[in-house]
């Protein structure tokens, strides 16, 4: 009695690793979970205080569908200032979160056999998105070596007259690889020579390490921006995953087409955390700098506890707060407990042996690696690599 298309998905990987981690915790367990890509921050006072206002305020009645008009201002501001990025209103529209920002997308643009464009490793719900409105995914796989990221040969390759987007995590989830400018120009001139949208999801752009220079697609070129539908959002930059605010900047015609597909569903984003984002994106800014010193440190202890234990090897990541190490080197072993032949077995022995709750890289379409993240407490972090190593002993 259900429809087709919820056969052809699974649930997110991630969420089920989730789950049985808090069952776990449930049980007494004393779990420590690398595998939800949250920070571990608490929002901001001034943004607290600004969604405290608007209740007190009673502004807690419907706002335009598209988003409030205070809220895209805010959002066009941004791009400009950050993103050196013209965007009138009516090609910003706000939606529950980045997730339904990127979806809709998809839905708006994306018809039954399209041809949309992955690289892998990629965000676990692309495909599932793209086959929920009935296109077809065509991944281009990259590796460790060239830090996850496609070259223009790659792109050339798999480009087909069904080819109707690109899409593009920067920086990435689940790598933490981001593109520099130069690359990103060498992609751009592709895409300016065929007829295909780019969907960008820079939900990560602020959370960038080294000095490393984040540059927005659609800034390449004022061509490309026509063919950009760039997505962001303030969960990840400003720990606000739980207030479910992301936004949609493109071609007028593409928001349109969001909006009533919108209006439809969801309606407009919930109208208090709307105003909260006003000031989260318009307010000081000083708190994403404190945010990164921390996440880096973070990094940079994980980074080389990590690669110093035998046979793992892992890709320094540029942003995002994720390592993605691979650990092929322990697959086609055995433990106490089960046969650990893929990235997936090997999650479960460290759910169940360690109490480690990390995602398999199969989930991102990358077996033989794991997704682990550090938006978590030094501490945990220290713990979480004194159980690692304990659980490696115990397979074989």
């Amino acid at each position: 009695m259900l429809a087709d298309r919820v056969k052809e998905i699974g649930a997110s990987p991630t969420m089920m690793v989730a789950a049985e981690a808090k069952k776990l915790k449930s049980e007494g367990v004393d779990v420590i979970d690398l595998s939800m890509g949250e920070p571990d921050f608490h929002t901001p006072h001034n943004i607290k205080d600004a969604g405290i206002n608007a209740i007190e305020e009673n502004r807690t009645r419907y706002t335009l569908n598209q988003g409030t008009n205070e809220l895209r201002i805010a959002i066009s501001a941004k791009l400009k200032r950050d993103n050196n990025l013209d965007y009138n209103l009516n090609e910003i529209i706000v939606s529950s979160g980045a997730k339904q920002s990127v979806y809709n997308s998809i839905l708006a643009t994306v018809n039954p056999g399209d041809e949309v464009i992955i690289p892998a490793p990629y965000w676990v719900s692309y495909p599932a998105m793209v086959s929920l409105a009935g296109g077809k995914t065509v991944v281009i796989d990259t590796d460790e070596e060239t830090g996850f990221k496609i070259d223009p040969e790659q792109l050339l390759s798999v480009i087909t007259p069904k080819t109707k987007m690109l899409i593009l995590c920067n920086p990435s989830n689940p790598t933490g690889s981001a593109y520099t400018k130069n690359e990103l120009e060498s992609i751009a001139q592709i895409v300016l020579k065929n007829n295909f949208y780019v969907l960008v999801d820079e939900i990560y752009e602020k959370l960038v390490y080294d000095y490393f220079e984040f540059t927005s697609f659609a800034s390449i070129d004022p061509e490309l921006k026509k063919k950009t539908i760039l997505v962001n959002g303030i969960s990840k930059t400003y720990a606000m995953t739980g207030w479910r605010i992301g936004y949609t900047a493109a071609p007028e015609n593409v928001v349109y087409a969001i909006n009533k597909i919108q209006s439809h569903t969801t309606s407009h984003a919930s109208s208090i955390s709307q105003h909260a984002a006003i000031e989260a994106v318009a307010g000081p800014q000083y708190v994403i700098s404190e945010m990164l010193e921390e996440f880096r440190n973070r990094r940079e202890y994980f980074y080389h506890e990590l690669t110093s234990i035998k046979g793992i090897t892992c890709y320094k990541p540029e942003g995002a707060f994720y390592l993605f190490p691979n650990i092929s080197y322990y697959l086609h072993t055995k433990s106490k407990i089960l046969k650990v032949e893929n990235s997936f077995d090997f999650a479960m022995h460290l759910l169940y042996e360690a109490h480690l709750a990390v995602v398999p890289g199969s989930a991102f379409g990358k077996e033989g690696y794991l997704r682990l993240s550090y938006a978590t407490s030094m501490e945990h972090l220290h713990e979480a690599i004194f159980r690692l190593k304990k659980a490696l002993n115990k397979i074989h």
